[in-house]
């Protein structure tokens, strides 16, 4: 396996013409890749989190819950649990080495930047053909850089950036 997205990339580009479209088997090589954006979306899941309703009286971590109240769940706050993330800071894309949309050592539905269960987003496997054609394009066709390293983005509820874009894109001359 390619050691970064880049060579992850370009070992891919290498088997096609100019301007030739990727295809499904090139997106399934893109293993790296995805695993990098389930931890960016891990880190920063891209809902802030969803209102269900009790189906029946539960207790939950000593309190309970009646029937009928509606409950409001946060992704950043299971994605970040230490006690299912280990090191939850930190981005470590090879947690997802294992299985294609959790962590191999997370419970089931802890991973849930597309929900989960029965009401996991239909367009979930669109959104991972999008994202790697489009990181397919940005690592070959571009450079970038960090231009600050402290917190970049706040939740308001979604996912809003600090300081605009905080990178720097150079296109190559040549991929």
């Amino acid at each position: 396996m390619a050691a970064t997205t880049h060579a992850e990339h370009e070992e891919i580009a290498r088997s096609k013409q100019d301007g030739e479209a990727l295809t499904w088997e090139d997106l399934t090589k893109m293993k790296l890749t995805w695993r990098v954006a389930q931890e960016t979306l891990r880190m920063v899941p891209p809902i802030f989190g969803s209102f269900r309703r009790a189906l029946e009286d539960i207790e939950f971590d000593g309190y309970v819950i009646p029937k009928g109240w509606q409950v409001f769940w946060v992704a950043s706050v299971t994605h970040m649990d230490g006690s299912i993330f280990h090191e939850p800071a930190r981005f470590e894309p090879s947690r997802f080495e294992n299985k294609s949309s959790s962590p191999a050592t997370a419970p089931p539905c802890s991973f849930v930047a597309f929900g989960g269960g029965p009401r996991i987003c239909p367009g979930i496997e669109f959104a991972r053909i999008e994202t790697l054609v489009m990181m397919h394009h940005l690592v070959r066709q571009f450079r970038w850089k960090l231009c600050c390293k402290e917190d970049t983005f706040a939740r308001d509820p979604m996912p809003t950036p600090l300081h605009g874009l905080p990178i720097e894109i150079e296109q190559k001359t040549s991929p």
